[in-house]
C-alpha cells in the first residue's frame, strides 16, 4: 500500500494526475533561489527556452549570462562566479553538460570544491524523438564518479522544485538531472525532500522484492507495484532522488525486509544507479539484484511512452520483469 508518511497526491491511482517536466520544476526552483539569495545566478548555453533557464532571466535578468554555444565555457566562467561567492546553475542539454564539459567541470568546478549547480537538462530516452544522440544515457555514471559531486534525480516537477531550491544551498558542487517529457506530479508540498535522504512510497509488511527507483520512473514503479501486489507478489518502493551519497541505511533496511532487490533508472545500467545500489549491498548485505535500464545500448527515436516501453521502463514491463525474477 502507498505509504502515507510519503505524503503523495491523494487517490493517487484514481485521480486526474497533473504533469509537467521535471525541467519546470528547474525553472520555478531557480527563480525561487534567486529570490531567496542575490547570489544566485544562472548561465545559458544557447537553450534557455528548452531548460526553463528564461524563467529565472524574466525575473532577474542581471542575473541571466547567455554564454552561446561554449559549454565549456560556461563551466569555467561558472567556477570563477562561484569562486567569488555566487552561486551559478549552468544550464545545457545533458548531453553537452556534463556530455561536452566534463573535464572542463572536473578540473574548475569538482577540483577546486566551488558551489556549481550542472543542471543537465532532457536526460534518458523518454526525450523522445530527438533520438540517441541527444538522449544522454551516462552522465549518472560520469558525475557520480567524480569527487566531491552531489548527484540529484527529482521523480516530478514539485520535487524538482525543491531539489533545485535546495542544491543552492549546499555549498558544494552538485549534479541535478531533469526530463524533457510531461511526468504525472505525485509528490505535494508536503512530501518530505532531503538531499541524502530516500523516500519510502510503497510499503508491505512483509515485502518479496524491494524496488529502488530513481528519477521520473517512480509514478511506473508505483502502478507496477499495485499490480503485482493485487497478483500476489507484494513488493516495496522506495524513490532514491540523491543518487550520490546514497542513503544507505534505507537501503540496507528495505533489502533485508525482502530479500530481493530491483532497481529502476532511465539510464545505461553500467555505472548507473543500478551499479551504485549493487556496490553498497555487495558490501554491506548481499542479495539478488535485478537492475532495469538500458543494457549497453544507445536510445532511439520515438515518442516518449513507446521508448520507456520498448525499453521494459513502463509499468507493465517493470511488472513483467518483477514476476520473472520473483519466480527465481
Amino acid at each position: 500500500m502507498l505509504n502515507s508518511n510519503a505524503k503523495l497526491v491523494p487517490n493517487l491511482f484514481e485521480a486526474k494526475l497533473e504533469s509537467k517536466s521535471t525541467r519546470d520544476g528547474f525553472g520555478t526552483g531557480s527563480v525561487a533561489a534567486g529570490k531567496e539569495n542575490q547570489n544566485v545566478v544562472v548561465l545559458s548555453a544557447d537553450l534557455k527556452e528548452s531548460t526553463r533557464a528564461e524563467w529565472f532571466e524574466k525575473e532577474f535578468p542581471e542575473r541571466f549570462i547567455e554564454l552561446g554555444v561554449a559549454e565549456q565555457n560556461m563551466a569555467t566562467v561558472a567556477a570563477g562566479l562561484a569562486a567569488v561567492g555566487k552561486i551559478p546553475y549552468i544550464t545545457s542539454y545533458a548531453a553537452f553538460s556534463p556530455g561536452r564539459n566534463w573535464e572542463q567541470i572536473r578540473t574548475t568546478i569538482a577540483l577546486n570544491d566551488v558551489p556549481v549547480i550542472v543542471c543537465g537538462m532532457h536526460a534518458g530516452v523518454s526525450v523522445g524523438p530527438d533520438g540517441a544522440t541527444h538522449q544522454m544515457l551516462e552522465d549518472i555514471a560520469l558525475m557520480r564518479a567524480m569527487p566531491n559531486m552531489i548527484v540529484i534525480n527529482p521523480m516530478d516537477a514539485e520535487e524538482a522544485r525543491k531539489a533545485t531550491i535546495a542544491a543552492a544551498a549546499l555549498g558544494k558542487p552538485a549534479y541535478l538531472r531533469f526530463g524533457r517529457a510531461n511526468v504525472p506530479v505525485i509528490t505535494t508540498l508536503e512530501t518530505p525532500f532531503s538531499i541524502g535522504k530516500a523516500l519510502s512510497l510503497y510499503a508491505h509488511e512483509k515485502p518479496e522484492i524491494a524496488i529502488f527507483t530513481t528519477g521520473a520512473l517512480a509514478y511506473e514503479a508505483l502502478k507496477a507495484a499495485k499490480n503485482l501486489e493485487e497478483k500476489g507478489i507484494p513488493v516495496s518502493v522506495t524513490h532514491v532522488a540523491t543518487v550520490k551519497p546514497l542513503d544507505t541505511a534505507s537501503l540496507l533496511q528495505a533489502a533485508k525486509q525482502a530479500g530481493k532487490v530491483m532497481t529502476l533508472e532511465e539510464h545505461q545500467i553500467a555505472g548507473g544507479f543500478g551499479s551504485a545500489v549493487a556496490e553498497v549491498l555487495s558490501e554491506h548485505y548481499p542479495v539478488p539484484v535485478k537492475r532495469l535500464g538500458l543494457t549497453d545500448e544507445f536510445g532511439q527515436s520515438g515518442e516518449p511512452d513507446e521508448l520507456l516501453a520498448h525499453y521494459g521502463l513502463s509499468a507493465p514491463g517493470i511488472e513483467e520483469a518483477a514476476r520473472a525474477f520473483h519466480a527465481l
